[in-house]
């Protein structure tokens, strides 16, 4: 038995046939209880009503030994019960039930339980009923018996309709369980094929549904992870082709005689060089982040030094360009507990891309003041500002927004190293920017970083 369906509907009909069976089997028992305890009532009653009608009518008791009792129940009878015992006022036996004889003389204490009867506000007698309990099971074709027969149909065909019900609600359920199963079942089959990006219905918004959310989030993960493994291997290729190009050509034309040895072509392929191992040491860095194993030698620094460092590094490109440096920080903010060459390459980084995109008579800010969540660090610059189509991605590998993708001597890293040594300190980093308005960069570090 391996179908989850058929599993969770054999469970619902035990389940719905051991209630209903208990119910029905309890219920009985409880009404067959109440009945005969109902009859017996109505037993007493009678007995006593018919007594005293005798006793009205005679004026006596005399003539009453050995007369059947007017009931349905007759002495003798193997189903009667222990009926009754009819005593005259001072407590003799007139009419004996079963466990006393006519004329016994009964102690007054035994009177205790007896019922009293009255004519005209006098006890002339006294009934005193047997310990023997009256069944409507003795009471072949009366109508008692009948409607107790009646309600245990009753409740053997409710049981059995609840059953019924219960297996069609339980079959109902059984699906609607483990269908989504079935179907998250097949798609990740068809992931584990290497089909990715696979999506789910999502049926509820319960357990289930929240389950094929994850999985269809986890899909499009891995359709994304993939897809920008891809493109980062296709990247890589492209900048590591690039400076192998123009190395190899001028290394072939000048092992043919094409081409004369000068300082400028050694400096060109010397320049080509550098960029391979800069972008050879970019992944490194990237697969140590990745590894959780990038090294940090913290210490605590002052966010007013990080900033007045960096901007010293940038101070000539800025005046070259004509784009006005500042340095903007709030008074008594905290000490950064930071790997502070880590950090000076983020934020050189972050400053050397705003000059690069900023016109001359801009200006780029370098800022540093108190946030909700602990220190903010800003890059605020004043140039052509980010798409937003681009917005999302920039801090992807080897993301550009320049789809020709023109080699420029950049790896296309430096903002996926930045966010790798951001989050390695326990911070965030995000960007904002409007297009012709310029971008701030802004790096939130907890205030114990």
């Amino acid at each position: 038995m391996r179908s989850l369906t058929v599993k969770l509907t054999l469970a619902f009909l035990v389940v719905a046939l051991t209630g209903a069976g208990l119910v029905a089997i309890f219920l009985g028992r409880q009404t067959q209880r109440e009945f005969n305890r109902f009859v017996l009532l109505n037993y007493q009653r009678e007995i006593v009503n018919r007594v005293v009608d005798y006793y009205e009518n005679r004026g006596s008791w005399d003539g009453l030994i050995g007369e059947v009792p007017p009931t349905r129940w007759r002495r003798g009878d193997r189903h009667a019960p222990d009926l009754f015992t009819l005593l005259d006022a001072e407590g003799r036996v007139l009419l004996a039930g079963r466990q006393y004889d006519i004329g016994q003389q009964l102690a007054r204490s035994e009177l205790d339980r007896a019922v009293p009867v009255q004519v005209d506000g006098q006890t002339v007698g006294w009934l005193l009923f047997g310990q023997t309990p009256i069944q409507v099971r003795d009471l072949p074709g009366s109508p008692e018996l009948d409607f107790l027969d009646r309600m245990q149909q009753a409740l053997i065909w409710g049981a059995l309709g609840a059953t019924v019900v219960a297996l069609l609600i339980g079959i109902f359920l059984a699906r609607t369980i483990s269908r989504p199963v079935r179907e998250l079942t097949g798609a990740t089959k068809r992931v584990a094929g290497g089909e990715l990006g696979v999506q789910v219905p999502v049926r509820t918004e319960d357990e289930l549904g929240e389950l094929a959310n994850s999985f269809n989030q986890m899909s499009a993960d891995l359709a994304q992870s993939n897809q920008a493994q891809r493109q980062m291997t296709a990247d890589v290729a492209h900048d590591l082709r690039t400076p192998l190009s123009v190395i190899l050509g001028y290394t072939e034309a000048l092992s043919d005689d094409k081409l004369q040895g000068t300082p400028q072509v050694y400096g060109v392929m010397h320049s080509e060089a550098q960029h391979l191992s800069h972008l050879i040491d970019d992944l490194r860095f990237l697969s140590l982040a990745d590894a959780g194993e990038l090294p940090l030698e913290r210490r605590n620094v002052a966010p007013l030094d990080l900033l007045d460092r960096t901007a010293a590094s940038h101070r000539a490109a800025a005046e070259q360009k004509q784009i006005d440096l500042q340095v903007q920080v709030a008074p008594d903010l905290p000490e950064l507990n930071v790997d502070p060459e880590r950090m000076a390459q983020v934020l050189g980084n972050l400053t050397s891309n705003a000059l690069r995109h900023t016109p001359e008579g801009g200006s780029v800010a370098l800022v540093a003041k108190r946030g909700m969540e602990g220190v903010l660090l800003q890059v605020r610059d004043t140039g052509s500002g980010i798409d937003a189509a681009d917005l999302p991605y920039i801090f992807h590998r080897l993301y550009r927004g320049d789809r020709s993708r023109q080699h420029n001597g950049a790896s296309g890293l430096g903002l996926a190293i930045a966010k790798s040594i951001v989050e390695a300190h326990g911070g965030s980093i995000k960007a904002e920017s409007v297009p012709g308005n310029g971008s701030t960069f802004t790096i939130t570090l907890p205030r114990n970083a």
